[in-house]
């Protein structure tokens, strides 16, 4: 194989993503690194914010659509994107029988049946819109373009995934825990990451240390009783260190920015007083 990499910068990126994004290159992988506008990043992912409670919808919709463009500019025949985070981590099981990722799959299940609506709402000219747009069917129907996740393939392990990155790609941890649970290798090459995996514990109850005592569990190196005590001292952490950030980001007041946070609150299983939530549930 000679494969081509293509990386979407994240907005608000970190430091140490950076650092591991330059190492990688480095350590021989040819890669493209792709800078969408950042206007229109910031617009489609405060719409995002807003809307749906996704603060990374315009970087997810890039890094869904962007390399489908590249593979068709190149006549690229076969893309890889990396685990099927349905599978992986709870959603949609169409892709256990048939794994070939299509566009309408994408826009349906990825973007959660919002990308028409978010593009319209965001008012970008065709211009902003490179690399937020998927290319029409007909040009992805002429050649034989085939997506795949490649956790449909091998077994999609995240400890394992980090040491090969590690000693091959040249990939340095974190030196502290990342915002709301006990892991450093993952995730953490940009700052939003964290509010997403917060508004996923207001919206369903699991947090990003439940997602990943899950992970560990299915892997065989945690047993039930470390993950639960795992997620009682880390799951559903509100990432205060980054507020001002996002507040500068989305170019909102903290009143607005919380009052969208509790708009997507799930009152059946948080009590929410003067921007405190309290879960009605234990974790067991």
């Amino acid at each position: 194989m000679n494969p081509l990499s293509v990386t979407i910068k994240p907005p608000l990126p970190t430091v140490l993503g950076e650092q591991n994004l330059q190492a990688f290159i480095s350590n021989g992988f040819p890669n493209i690194s792709i800078s969408p506008d950042s206007k229109a990043m910031r617009a489609l992912n405060k719409r995002g914010f807003i809307e749906m409670g996704f603060p990374y919808y315009g970087w997810l919709v890039s890094i869904t659509a962007a390399p489908v463009e590249i593979a068709a500019r190149f006549g690229i025949d076969l893309l890889f994107y990396g685990e099927d985070g349905e599978v992986e981590y709870g959603g949609s099981t169409e892709t256990d029988k048939d794994p070939e990722i299509r566009i309408e799959y994408m826009k349906r299940v990825y973007l959660e049946a919002g990308y028409d609506a978010v593009i319209l709402a965001s008012d970008l000219s065709p211009q902003q819109m490179q690399f937020f747009s998927f290319p029409p069917d007909e040009i992805t129907a002429k050649g034989s373009l085939k997506r795949y996740n490649w956790s449909y393939f091998e077994n999609w392990d995240p400890y394992r995934n980090y040491l090969v990155a590690k000693e091959f790609c040249g990939l340095e941890e974190a030196e502290e825990t990342n915002a709301g649970t006990f892991t450093n290798f993952s995730q953490n090459d940009q700052f939003l990451y964290a509010l997403h995996t917060y508004l996923m514990y207001l919206k369903f109850g699991f947090g990003r240390a439940n997602q990943d005592a899950s992970i560990e569990i299915r892997r065989g190196a945690m047993d039930r009783d470390q993950a639960v005590e795992l997620v009682r001292i880390y799951d559903g952490q509100y990432p205060h260190e980054y507020e001002e950030l996002y507040l500068n980001y989305f170019e909102l007041s903290p009143d607005d920015f919380h009052k969208i946070l509790e708009k997507w609150t799930n009152k059946e299983l948080f009590d929410v007083a003067n921007r405190v939530v309290t879960p009605k549930f234990v974790v067991t």
